[in-house]
């Protein structure tokens, strides 16, 4: 099997958030985890506004501090690979933690693989469910408060919470073009094949 004709299927879901917020992919499995990091920006269609990691069992990769005044130093994302977590650690299952204050933790399960395929034109947005919570809402339990706030015209803050976040929120619909767009923006120019057959 060689890894530069390798993609694997994902599914991205963001852990204790209700309703769901999933995302399906196809990536190269020698895509850098910078890139990585982007591709699920994209997908998910968060802002990249904040520092993000990716983890598996004890191992951490993400932007070390150039400093190095936070403790323990993460892998370099931009010298690791997809490919390079699962030769490591052996795991089928990837932690991607966006945003330290909020920590937002998106769950990656590798589903399946395709071997002697082209990684041309990927990364590939195959599904999407739930919209992205807004930024800097107070993580998984910051967005259940604003979600009931926002629902209940007689809550206390609902009418700050209307102005303070995007207009007219509805947290189940998705705006698939947008985040098909985006997503293909980073696949070099690709033109979009809805939901390829061949690759899910």
């Amino acid at each position: 099997m060689s890894l530069n004709t390798t993609a694997v299927r994902i599914k991205v879901s963001l852990k204790d958030v209700k309703p769901e917020v999933m995302r399906r992919l196809v990536v190269p499995v020698t895509l850098r985890l910078d890139r990585l990091h982007l591709t699920l920006q994209a997908a998910f269609g968060w802002t990249n506004s904040h520092l993000f990691e990716f983890f598996a069992g004890e191992v951490r990769w993400g932007i070390p501090d150039p400093d190095g005044d936070f403790g323990p130093q993460p892998i370099d994302a931009r010298k690791a690979r997809l490919s390079d977590i699962v030769q490591e650690t052996g795991a089928k299952t990837i932690h991607y933690l966006y945003d330290f204050g909020d920590s937002w933790d998106h769950v990656i399960k590798l589903e399946k693989w395709f071997d002697n395929t082209t990684t041309e034109g990927l990364p590939l947005l195959l599904e999407a469910a739930g919209r992205c919570p807004p930024e800097d809402v107070g993580g998984a339990p910051g967005y259940a408060e604003y979600l009931d706030a926002i629902g209940d015209p007689a809550h206390p803050e609902h009418h700050h919470m209307r102005l303070w976040g995007p207009e007219r929120f509805d947290p189940n619909v998705v705006d698939w073009t947008a985040l098909e767009a985006a997503v293909n923006a980073l696949s070099g120019g690709w033109k979009p094949r809805r939901r390829s057959t061949r690759l899910t």
